[in-house]
């Protein structure tokens, strides 16, 4: 990777550059290096394999340029950037190029100011993961791997079916999934900063799913870690003892079941449906599920809803936005209440001179000023901090809590006769975002609950959750103390979420056709 200080060395000379040029009012230099690092398992019982697949690396490295220009008819904003070139020649180019995309924004006002939060997360990442090896990396996909088989060979119950049928080998015992390290490192200067403002930081995930082919089981583990000495391949034995139970896995009916989400399938719906209704950036485009209910309940009071993108020890956690301003604690529903909007300064910005703000939010947002704070702007698309695009709103560390400590058990008992949803896949909505009428497919760890107790496994990909988020929000009878750190594909958020008791949620029988013979 880009050192720190040479990442922080270019900015403070392209910002040096560009107070130079006579055509420009205010200008910012975001420089960046992302390094992701992956190592792929692969093991097939009954086809031959390496076990461990594909260690391999990308790394990307450039800066952006962002500069308001003058212009008789009213300022102009443009955007450019440069990929592998940190000299000053980079930033030239990038120059030219924001130069010649530069267009008139009537709701641009000026690039982010000094926020009147201070920074309180510095020096998070793990030194060991920025330095890590190639040997570390095969070595951390072994581990995975080996936790997963491990589990699997002291298993009776695949002891017992390769005695009375297939052998063990096949059975078609599968384990795959990845291992991935994100390393990441940032510099940001602007006009409107008082200085360079530098972060970096580690990201440790693996996700495994585990098969036992010829019994259609599947099961899935994962794992997010800020230090690399706190990943031990527990994913692997997860998503191997995660199949083993679904042996024998049965259908069922349609109808409206009660239900327990458990981990992933809470963050599934977080971040494909409630998160992305949650930003300032659609309350303005008037395509949020919760438009114009700022200060309204819009769930069972029993659920609360916060950010905080600046605990130590948390994976999503930065010590600054990519805007240069402090990440921090942004409450979005309390009580069941929306309290508050994921923002960046642009964004606040926006709807804060939006004549229609009021009807857009609810209430006028110089009602709440606390509920705007741009504690959110980053500049993400999956695997870093991009140097080749504007901030935009994303989440950080998702925590999700209800007022009463309640454990599993408890749930379970409230429910007693439904069904527990362990993963879903396939999340979206329909009708668009603002009608909240949403789809998922459930594809693995899920099971029957029968007086109160996990019964049967239920089969993967035969059943389908079509409901409305408005309806699962408001039906929440119970949510569990304990929470687990989860992220799903292509989501650049951590959710630490619980498992939550809804009362009812309605699902639809599939796949049919692959028992009729």
């Amino acid at each position: 990777m880009v050192s720190l200080a040479t990442l922080k060395r270019t900015a403070e000379e392209g910002l040096r550059y560009l107070r130079r040029q006579k055509d420009i009012q205010e200008s910012e230099v975001f420089v960046a290096s992302n390094d992701g690092l992956t190592a792929r398992v692969n093991y097939t019982s009954h086809i031959p394999c390496n076990g461990v697949e594909e260690p391999k690396s990308t790394s990307s490295y450039g800066l952006g340029v962002r500069a308001v220009f003058q212009d008789p008819k009213g300022p102009r904003i443009g955007l450019g950037s440069d990929a592998g070139d940190l000299s000053l020649d980079g930033v030239k180019e990038a120059l030219e190029k924001a130069r010649r995309s530069a267009v008139h924004d009537p709701d641009f006002t000026t690039l982010p100011r000094p926020s009147p939060d201070r920074r309180t997360l510095t020096k998070y990442h793990d030194p060991s993961a920025m330095n890590m090896k190639d040997a570390d990396l095969v070595h951390a996909g072994w581990r995975v791997l080996t936790r997963a088989l491990d589990e699997f060979a002291k298993a009776g119950s695949l002891q017992a079916l390769a005695k009375t049928g297939p052998t063990l080998r096949e059975l078609g015992v599968i384990v795959g999934g990845d291992v991935t390290v994100l390393l990441e490192r940032m510099a940001i200067a602007s006009t409107r900063l008082p200085k360079v403002q530098t972060d970096e930081s580690t990201l440790i995930a693996s996700f495994v799913t585990a098969m036992v082919e010829r019994e259609g089981a599947k099961g899935t583990g994962y794992g997010c870690h800020t230090r690399l000495s706190a990943m031990r391949g527990d994913a692997g034995a997860e998503a191997a003892r995660n199949a083993l139970s679904a042996v024998g896995g049965v259908r069922i009916k349609d109808g409206e079941y009660a239900v327990i989400l458990g981990p992933q399938p809470v963050t599934e719906l977080m971040c494909n449906l409630i998160l992305p209704s949650l930003t300032a950036a659609s309350f303005y485009d008037c395509s949020s599920a919760f438009h114009g209910r700022l200060g309204r309940p819009v769930a069972h009071e029993d659920l609360t809803v916060y950010d905080h993108g600046a605990l130590p020890g948390h994976m999503g956690s930065k010590g600054i936005t990519c805007e240069g301003l402090p990440t921090g604690r942004t409450d979005l529903i309390k009580n069941g209440q929306l309290v508050g909007l994921l923002s960046s300064f642009y964004e606040t910005e926006r709807m804060l001179r939006d004549p229609a703000a009021k009807e857009k939010l609810g209430i006028p947002p110089e009602d709440c000023p606390g509920a705007l704070v741009p504690r959110n702007g980053f500049r993400f698309a999956g695997g870093g901090r991009r140097f080749d695009m504007a901030p935009s709103v994303a989440p950080t560390n998702v925590f999700i809590e209800g007022r009463e400590k309640k454990t599993r058990e408890d749930l379970l008992r409230q429910v007693q006769n439904g069904v527990y949803i362990g993963r879903i896949w396939y999340t979206y909505p329909i009708n668009g975002l603002r009608t909240g009428d949403f789809t998922a497919t459930i594809v693995g760890d899920s099971y029957m609950i029968k007086d109160g107790k996990l019964s049967v496994p239920i089969k993967a990909n035969v059943v389908r959750i079509n409901d409305n988020i408005h309806q699962v929000m408001r039906n929440i009878v119970g949510t569990a103390s304990k929470s687990r750190a989860t992220i799903i594909w292509a989501a650049d958020e951590v959710v630490y979420a619980p498992e939550i008791a809804v009362a009812r949620l309605r699902l639809t029988e599939i796949a049919g056709f692959m028992d009729a013979h």
